[in-house]
């Protein structure tokens, strides 16, 4: 992948990996998936492997599908595979506007359409201590983005969930977990970066309700409530936005929220992480800075202090 060149992360030994190809070549059926290269298409999603991938298994996809934090469909890990099946993705559009040259609704299928999907098996962290990996289908942000043309002036990306009492639980009732909608951010190369995906897909089929559907952010360097869910809207703006869990609660989340082992939760410590799916003999892995792909963003956060900017 040219584009991408530089930031290439390679497999050693995966035989997870092995295992879910294999998995998504029998649910295919007559379809018969290619095992590397190529083009694949699963449950209406026709995508590319890229080399974006990491050393270790990736998570069972019913771990990945049922251990979610989704505040829309209520707190609980297991709410959102309960209750977002209520939730209609199709069809679906997302509003950009801002400091962009070509402002408009832009369908979920035209978001893509001028780009292909690939398959990028990314680490996620979450802040509560907590890790998976997992194979997600989708498209650069900065492919879209270089589409829309940000104006000069834009410094940050502002991105909005769906607000739909009517179907999110989450959402209804007198008292709320959060205040609505769900609202996230990033600096404009942050955004940019080239490991930035939106994710239509996870594990070759189409992203389930729980994890996003039918458009989500995913920044693998960042803290897992970084990567905003069921976006509906998109915005180039020369301030810094607000985000959600900052506005929730400034003192113990941050506007950059990047993965930092040596800067601890107020209320936790960040050091190492619980592997789901690993069981519960299973030991801690120990957290990397920037989930382990600082080779590839670090230079983004040159000069500034990471004591304080995380």
């Amino acid at each position: 992948m040219s584009r991408a060149k530089g930031l290439k992360l390679k497999y050693s030994e995966i035989t997870a990996k092995a295992d879910y190809l294999n998995r998504r070549k029998f649910m295919a059926g007559a379809a018969a998936l290619p095992l590397s290269g190529g083009m694949a298409m699963a449950s209406g999603l026709s995508f590319s492997e890229s080399e974006y991938a990491v050393d270790a298994p990736t998570t069972a996809f019913e771990h990945a599908s049922t251990y979610n934090n989704f505040y829309e469909f209520g707190v609980g890990k297991d709410e959102p595979a309960k209750y977002a099946d209520a939730l209609t993705t199709s069809p679906w559009s997302v509003v950009v506007d801002g400091m962009v040259g070509k402002p408009g609704t832009y369908g979920l299928e035209d978001m893509y359409s001028e780009t292909d999907l690939e398959e990028r098996i990314y680490r996620l962290r979450c802040v509560e201590g907590w890790s998976m990996v997992i194979p997600w289908v989708g498209f650069q942000l900065s492919d879209f983005l270089a589409r829309v043309e940000p104006e000069p002036e834009a410094k940050y990306v502002a991105f909005e969930t769906l607000v739909r009492p009517e179907e999110m639980r989450g959402q209804r009732g007198l008292f709320q977990s959060l205040d609505w909608p769900y609202v996230e951010g990033l600096r404009l190369d942050e955004a940019m970066h080239p490991l930035t995906l939106m994710a239509v897909g996870m594990y070759g089929e189409v992203l389930p309700n729980q994890n996003g559907a039918p458009l989500r952010l995913v920044v693998p360097w960042k803290y897992g409530f970084k990567s905003i869910k069921s976006i509906v809207r998109i915005t180039l703006t020369d301030t810094r936005p607000p985000t959600t869990w900052n506005l929730q609660a400034a003192q113990e989340y941050g506007f950059y929220s990047n993965v930092n082992p040596n800067v601890d939760h107020p209320r936790w410590s960040q050091a190492t992480e619980r592997v789901i799916g690993g069981g519960v003999l299973a030991s801690r892995r120990d957290t990397e800075l920037f989930n382990g792909y600082a080779e590839e963003v670090a230079s983004l956060y040159s000069g500034m202090d990471l004591q304080k900017n995380f």
